[in-house]
């Protein structure tokens, strides 16, 4: 493991796979706070000391709580796969530069989408920072299967 964290692809791969799921993990405690700050909760246990017309208060959905949710859901669909995929492509010894661009090209691209998306940018902002996320993932694994394309 040691040799293999020597190498500075996967290093630099390393990196940026924990600043997009660290990213993506804070959305939970955002989601939290929205919930809080909006009186908006989806689970009867989540407002089970309130009284009867308390609870019908805040049983409710509220935009932007659903916004942080989705944006957290999008960044499950997304994050996961790059991070199988990167880590599979450092592997295949790519060069350090284009390495480098396809991780940097990512984690900018997803923290550009939580901003386009929480802060309700108009499109096609957010729609084009999520192509441009799966495109370097896509690009990623093209190189994963034209290195080791093994039917």
């Amino acid at each position: 493991m040691a040799e293999l964290m020597e190498n500075e692809v996967v290093r630099a791969f390393s990196t940026y796979a924990v600043i997009v799921v660290v990213k993506m993990l804070l959305m939970g405690p955002m989601t939290g706070y929205y919930r809080f700050t909006r009186g908006s909760f989806s689970n009867e246990e989540d407002v089970a000391r309130k009284s009867a017309e308390e609870k019908k208060k805040l049983l409710k959905t509220h935009p932007d709580v659903e916004r942080v949710r989705r944006c957290h859901q999008n960044d499950l669909e997304n994050i996961i796969p790059f991070v199988i995929v990167g880590l599979l492509y450092a592997l295949t010894g790519p060069e350090l530069s284009v390495a480098l661009l396809h991780f940097r090209i990512f984690a900018g691209a997803r923290i550009f989408h939580t901003i386009a998306y929480i802060g309700a940018l108009p499109q096609p902002s957010r729609a084009l920072s999520w192509v441009v996320g799966m495109l370097v993932t896509f690009s990623m694994a093209y190189r994963v299967l034209n290195t080791v394309l093994f039917l």
